[in-house]
C-alpha cells in the first residue's frame, strides 16, 4: 500500500461520506494511479439505490475514478495544495453492477493536459471483471 485514507485526505479535500477511495496501491504522478474502494453495507446510498437490491450508482463510480485522478495530479509537487475539480465526462460505460461486499479497483491513467485541464482514461474492476470505463477531465485550481 502506498497511501492509506489519512494520507489521501492530506492530498484531496473530500471527506465522509463523499470520499470514495480508501487507499492508493500504486501512484506515478502524471502517469497512472490505482486506488481501492471497499463497498460496505453502510454506504450512504444503500437505503435508496435500490431498497433490497443495493447497487452503487454509476455516477459515484465515476466520481471515485475522478478522486483517483485528483490524487494522481495533486501528489505532484507542482500541484500540491491545489484542488482538483471534476470538470467533464466525455464518455462512461457500465459493464457490471457494483454491490456491497465488492472491492473496486480504480485505475486513472493520465493522458494529457491543456490550459489547466487534465485528461484521463479510467477503468474500474471487481476482481478481473470490468465494471466501468470512463474518459474524463479534472481542472486544477485553488
Amino acid at each position: 500500500m502506498i497511501m492509506d485514507l489519512a494520507a489521501i485526505k492530506k492530498i484531496i479535500p473530500h471527506r465522509e461520506p463523499f470520499i470514495l477511495i480508501d487507499r492508493i496501491i500504486h501512484n506515478e504522478s502524471l502517469v497512472l494511479t490505482t486506488a481501492e474502494k471497499f463497498v460496505s453495507q453502510t454506504e450512504f446510498w444503500i437505503p435508496g439505490h435500490f431498497p433490497n437490491n443495493p447497487v452503487m450508482p454509476g455516477v459515484l463510480i465515476v466520481e471515485a475514478l475522478a478522486q483517483t485522478a485528483a490524487v494522481n495530479i495533486l501528489s505532484s509537487p507542482i500541484y500540491q495544495d491545489k484542488i482538483g475539480y471534476f470538470s467533464s465526462i466525455q464518455e462512461a460505460r457500465f459493464k457490471r453492477r457494483v454491490k456491497p461486499g465488492d472491492t473496486l479497483v480504480l485505475h486513472a491513467k493520465f493522458l494529457s493536459t491543456r490550459s489547466g485541464f487534465f485528461f484521463f482514461e479510467g477503468e474500474a474492476y471487481i476482481g478481473d471483471q470490468l465494471a466501468c470505463t470512463a474518459s474524463f477531465s479534472v481542472a486544477v485550481g485553488n
